[in-house]
């Protein structure tokens, strides 16, 4: 039989049927009454980003999404359990970016391969940092709107403006439950360029970020050896470091350490190595100093 017209949308609340949550809402609208959803809202067009499937997404998602800081989850059914390390700097050789590969669900270790750097266009990069689904949509749908500037334009866009398009984003999404701390740098006209944004659209400008559970760790090896004229292969050393010794105090980050150059030319992958291997390689440097210690 065939049917012509839209076909029937069945709202998301089916999949609570039996919980204390339908309970509380058959309560609300009255059992019997055979209203799945809201007329007005339709859910899966194409071109749409979904929002709750209630009459105040707003005021939902205020409710039920709250960040994790400050213990303002503490009321939620579901928390917002994440963490990771992402790191970037600039050097008088370009920027180096450097992350881990771990995501978690508190305590679970979901996967140790995620691909926490987004290659935005050959001279542009993002790092994901807080939700995983959110930073990897927002920051794709970030390198559809560069390439849209590039067609208009007929030039690259710079990191200030690309980094402005994702901070009006979130300044649009403010409040709707989006978890977010993310980094944009690359290499325009104006030269090497690094900026932060997160889900509140604050949008910084800086030398140097490192955002997720262990960037105190990595703030800490960064802070010490940091210089402005170090070598390519001196900063490639102290990206390596940060994020393994981030890694090996913060329970929530670890597997690869993905590690990219960015250069007038672009940017470069440099690595993607294991941190249970730098563990041991720099046990072997511990040694090694304090043999030269004691002997002297």
């Amino acid at each position: 039989m065939m049917h012509f017209g839209p076909s029937p949308v069945i709202g998301a609340d089916i999949l609570d049927i039996g919980t204390r949550k339908a309970q509380q809402e058959q309560q609300h609208r009255g059992v019997g009454s055979g209203a799945m959803r809201p007329p007005s809202l339709v859910l899966g067009e194409p071109g749409r980003f979904e929002i709750p499937n209630v009459a105040d997404p707003a005021h939902f998602c205020a409710q039920n999404f709250a960040s994790a800081s400050g213990g303002k989850d503490a009321g939620q059914v579901v928390k917002f359990a994440k963490g990771t390390t992402t790191l970037a700097f600039k050097f008088q050789g370009g920027i180096i970016v450097s992350v881990d590969s771990r995501s978690t669900m508190g305590a679970y270790i979901a996967s140790q391969t995620v691909k926490k750097i987004i290659e935005i266009n050959p001279f542009l990069l993002g790092t994901m940092a807080g939700g995983a689904a959110d930073c990897s949509f927002w920051e794709r749908n970030l390198g559809m709107q560069c390439r849209l500037y590039e067609l208009r334009n007929r030039k690259r866009i710079t990191v200030a403006a690309a980094s402005k398009l994702l901070a009006n984003t979130m300044n649009s999404y403010k409040g709707y439950g989006l978890s977010m701390g993310t980094m944009v740098t690359g290499w325009d006209e104006t030269g090497p360029q690094l900026y932060y944004i997160d889900d509140d659209g604050t949008r910084l400008k800086g030398n140097m970020f490192s955002v997720g559970s262990g960037s105190t760790y990595a703030y800490g090896v960064l802070d010490t050896y940091y210089r402005n004229d170090m070598t390519v292969e001196e900063a490639i050393d102290l990206g390596r470091r940060a994020i393994y010794h981030a890694t090996h105090r913060d329970a929530y980050s670890g597997g690869l350490n993905n590690l990219y150059h960015v250069t007038k030319e672009g940017w470069k992958k440099i690595h993607s190595i294991d941190v249970n291997d730098m563990h041991y390689e720099f046990a072997e440097d511990k040694e090694r100093i304090a043999e030269a210690r004691m002997a002297s």
